[in-house]
C-alpha cells in the first residue's frame, strides 16, 4: 500500500492523489496555504464581509456549533475579533461527553451568546446509524448530514443570511484545494457529506431489525439540505474562517484554552497529547476503528500527518506513534455493538464489504493482538438501556 513520502497518510486515505514525487495531495495543498497565499489580503476581504453583514438583524450569523475545537475557536474569533453577534446552532449527534459540555457552557457564558440546541429522534438516529453502517460502511450519516444541513434550515427560519463555519476541507482532504473557492451547497452535500445517500433514497431503505419506529421523509427534513431555490431566495451566504484566516490547530487550542478556560480529554486510539482532538463524541474511537478496518489508518496517522506538513514533527516520530496507537480495538465498541443490537461477528461482516484496495483487513488474530483495555475515564457514565445513553445522577 502507497504512503506519502512526506506524511504517513495511505493511498486508501479518500480523494488522495500523489505527485511524481509521492507527495500525497494534500501536503501540496498545505505548501500552497503556506507560500501562495496572500493572507494579508483575505483577512481584509473577511473584514469587509463582516462590517457587511453587522447590524442588519437580531444576529449578524449563524455559528454551527459542537463543542470541539474547531467551532469553539471560530465562535471566539467570530465574537472577539469580527465584533458579530451571532447565534450558535447547535446539532446534538447523541454522544456528548461530559468534558465538551462542560466546555461549552463555559465558553456560551464567557462569549456572551444565544443557543439554539437541537437533539434529534433517537429512535430515528439508531435507524439511520445502522442503515449507513450497513450501506457504507459508516454509522455517521446522520451526524454528518444534520450538522451539515440544520444550521442552514435555522439560518432559513431566523432569516440570517450569514453561515460562518470553521476549516475549509483543503486543509484535510482534497475534494477542493487553497487555489479555489469551496462551496457549500446541495452539489457539496451530495460529494462529500452524505455519503451518496440522499434522504429520498435512505427512507427507502431502512431496516426494522433496530428500531419498529416508523420513519417518513418528513422526519428527515434536518439531514437534508435546503432547496437551492430556497438558498437564492433567502439569499443564504456560507464561509469558512480558514479560507480567510491561516488554520492552525495546535496554535488555536491554545487560544481556546487561555481564554476561554477549554479543557482537553482522553480519546480512544489518540496519543495523549492530542488532548484537543475530537473529544466531543465518545463513538469516536469507534469510527476510527472502522476507518482503520476499511483503509489501514486511523486517527493518530491522520494528526501526526498534520503535525508533519506543518513542521512540528518528523516523519519517522510520526510512524512510531501511528504503529503505537491506530488499529486499536475501542472499549465503546461493546456499547456500539448494543445499541444496534448487532453481535461482533455481525459488525465485522458488514465493515469487511466496504475495505478499500489494495488495504487488507487484519484477521481476528490480529485484531485480537491489538485489543486495547483502556477505557476512557466517563465510559461508565455511557449507560446501556433499550439503545438509550443516560447519564448516572
Amino acid at each position: 500500500m502507497k504512503v506519502c513520502t512526506r506524511c504517513v497518510t495511505p493511498e486508501t486515505a479518500e480523494t488522495l492523489s500523489f505527485n511524481d514525487g509521492g507527495v500525497c495531495s494534500v501536503c501540496v495543498q498545505i505548501d500552497y496555504k503556506r507560500e501562495a497565499v496572500d493572507w494579508e489580503k483575505r483577512g481584509v476581504e473577511l473584514v469587509k464581509i463582516a462590517d457587511a453583514f453587522r447590524g442588519k438583524g437580531d444576529y449578524d450569523c449563524i455559528l454551527p456549533f459542537s463543542g470541539g475545537k474547531d467551532s469553539t475557536f471560530t465562535l471566539w474569533y467570530v465574537v472577539e475579533k469580527l465584533k458579530l453577534k451571532p447565534l450558535v446552532v447547535r446539532f446534538d449527534h447523541g454522544f456528548l461527553r461530559p468534558t465538551v459540555q462542560d466546555n461549552s457552557v463555559k465558553t456560551f457564558r464567557r462569549l456572551g451568546v444565544d443557543v439554539v440546541h437541537f437533539t434529534p429522534n433517537w429512535q430515528i438516529v439508531r435507524k439511520l446509524m445502522f442503515e449507513s453502517l450497513r450501506r457504507r460502511g459508516d454509522f455517521c450519516w446522520h451526524c454528518h448530514t444534520g450538522i451539515y444541513c440544520y444550521p442552514v434550515w435555522e439560518a432559513i427560519r431566523q432569516n440570517i443570511p450569514l453561515i460562518v463555519w470553521g476549516e475549509p476541507s483543503a486543509e484535510y482532504s482534497s475534494f477542493w484545494s487553497y487555489e479555489e473557492e469551496e462551496p457549500r451547497d446541495d452539489q457539496h452535500y451530495n460529494l462529500t457529506i452524505n455519503l451518496g445517500l440522499n434522504p429520498e433514497d435512505i427512507v427507502r431503505m431502512l431496516d426494522d431489525s433496530v428500531s419498529d419506529y416508523p420513519v417518513t421523509l418528513r422526519d428527515l427534513k434536518p439531514y437534508t439540505f435546503p432547496p437551492a431555490a430556497l438558498m437564492r431566495e433567502k439569499k443564504i451566504r456560507q464561509l469558512y474562517l480558514g479560507s480567510f484566516i491561516p488554520w492552525d490547530v495546535r496554535a488555536q487550542v491554545d487560544t481556546i484554552k487561555r481564554e476561554l478556560g477549554w479543557k482537553g480529554d482522553v480519546v480512544e486510539g489518540i496519543p495523549p497529547e492530542y488532548d484537543y482532538e475530537k473529544i466531543e463524541c465518545f463513538m469516536q474511537g469507534v469510527r476510527d476503528y472502522i476507518r482503520y478496518l476499511k483503509r489501514g489508518y486511523g486517527r493518530t496517522a491522520h494528526l501526526t500527518s498534520i503535525d508533519v506538513r506543518n513542521r512540528r514533527m518528523d516523519r519517522e516520530t510520526a510512524v512510531k506513534l501511528t504503529e503505537q496507537y491506530d488499529g486499536k480495538w475501542p472499549a465503546a465498541l461493546d456499547l456500539f455493538l448494543d445499541f444496534l443490537g448487532l453481535t461482533e461477528e455481525k459488525f465485522i461482516e458488514i465493515v469487511s464489504a466496504h475495505v478499500v484496495d489494495p488495504f487488507v483487513m487484519p484477521n481476528e488474530a490480529e485484531r485480537r493482538r491489538q485489543t486495547t483495555n483502556q477505557r476512557p475515564w466517563d465510559f461508565d457514565l455511557w449507560q446501556r438501556e433499550n439503545g438509550r445513553t443516560e447519564t448516572k445522577s
